[in-house]
Formats: structure tokens, sequence, C-alpha cells
């Protein structure tokens, strides 16, 4: 996977709880986003492995800023 990262030319939102379980943070979003050219990290305090669900507003807003700006 992280070559293929490295390939990436557009710019990119990375989301991850910090308090992930799953898939830690430090060994996913932290790699990705220094791999991934233009990554936006957006780091969700206390957040566990399925933000989309616990975190739903927070994901959404962050969502609708990345994609206008």
């Amino acid at each position: 996977m992280t070559e293929d990262l490295k390939k990436f030319d557009i710019p990119t939102l990375i989301l991850h709880g910090d308090n992930d379980q799953i898939v830690p943070i430090g060994a996913a979003a932290l790699q990705s986003a220094k791999l991934v050219k233009d990554a936006t990290l957006k780091k969700y305090n206390s957040s566990p492995h399925g933000l989309e669900k616990t975190h739903k507003e927070q994901l959404n807003n962050s969502l609708l800023s990345f994609i206008k700006a």
C-alpha cells in the first residue's frame, strides 16, 4: 500500500481517531500522511475505530470543509 500512497497526486484528506484500538493511528494515518503529497490529516481526539458512527457530525463537517477549500 505504501507505494500506492506515494503515487497520489491530488489533495487528500486522511481522517483517524487517536484512540483507534483496531488500526492504531501511528501505524496507519500518521504514516499515510507522510507518504501522500498534499495530505491533510484530521485527528479526532479520543475517537475509536468507526468514527463515522461515533463522530458523524464532526466527520461530515471535516469533509465539507476540505471539499470547499
